[in-house]
């Protein structure tokens, strides 16, 4: 748990069990709002955004920039204070817990552990048309600094890249006998990505193959939490890399004996 006091930057005194935003002075509680009304720009439409903000609970609501966005349609940006705090101490998060090792050690952890290639196939799924997520995570090339699976020593890593169907990745997977799936969903209009991880778990338990092979799924409001929720072994959201999942998967792999 988390110490009940911090010292900020300014050496004084944060109490972690009644948090609240900073924007000037610290507990002042400002906040910045972005978003559209349909409403014209104009006097009323700047109060109609003032006052939605206000029954949001933040006292002082200011409109500091609005924009035309045609059609009857208005870009805001509002400030405000807010007069809620929240108790960090007490926060718990569902989470991957392993402990992350790089691209090295991850390869002399399969070569000490495993002691053959670890296959690893991965696609974005369904209409999702956006490879960035699948890319960072398995291409050579990787992400931000961060190496890809395929330049992992002793990881076969396959991308099938995008729209992929359910049904053919899990073929893919079953013809290279796949130690783990990787399913990455970018887009989530109206939840599809629900939808669709959830008809990829349906999909493996049909086949028996669900206890077989590490399920894993990634995306921008992708959470462990989530992932777990929707049938998943993890759930990897955004800041997270390579290592973070080969390290995950490759420890799964002896702790569930499958070597």
């Amino acid at each position: 748990m988390a110490a009940k006091c911090k010292a900020d930057i300014a050496g004084n005194q944060v109490d972690l069990t009644k948090v609240k935003p900073y924007g000037d002075t610290m507990n002042d509680g400002m906040m910045e709002l972005a978003f559209t009304l349909p409403v014209p720009a104009g006097e009323e439409g700047q109060e109609a955004a003032r006052q939605l903000v206000k029954k949001m609970g933040l006292t002082e609501p200011n409109v500091t920039y609005f924009h035309d966005m045609g059609n009857g349609f208005t870009f805001f940006v509002v400030y405000g204070k807010c007069q809620h705090t929240v108790d960090y101490t007490s926060i718990k998060v569902t989470k991957v817990e392993v402990d992350v090792m790089d691209r090295i050690e991850c390869g002399d952890y399969i070569a000490d552990n495993i002691k053959r290639d670890v296959v690893i196939v991965g696609a974005s799924t369904g209409t999702d048309a956006h490879t960035v997520g699948i890319d960072a995570i398995i291409n050579m090339k990787g992400f931000h600094g961060h190496f890809g699976l395929e330049r992992f020593k002793n990881v076969v890593a396959i991308n099938m890249g995008s729209q992929v169907p359910n049904e053919e990745l899990i073929a893919k997977a079953k013809e290279v006998n796949a130690d783990a799936i990787l399913v990455s969903q970018t887009v989530t209009q109206k939840d599809v990505h629900i939808h669709n991880l959830t008809n990829m778990v349906e999909l493996m338990e049909a086949e028996g193959l669900r206890d077989k092979m590490l399920l894993l799924c990634g995306g921008p409001r992708i959470s462990h939490e989530l992932a777990q929720e929707l049938g998943y072994d993890a759930g990897f959201g955004p800041h997270t890399y390579a290592e973070h999942v080969a390290s995950y998967i490759i420890t799964e792999i002896v702790k569930r004996g499958r070597i």
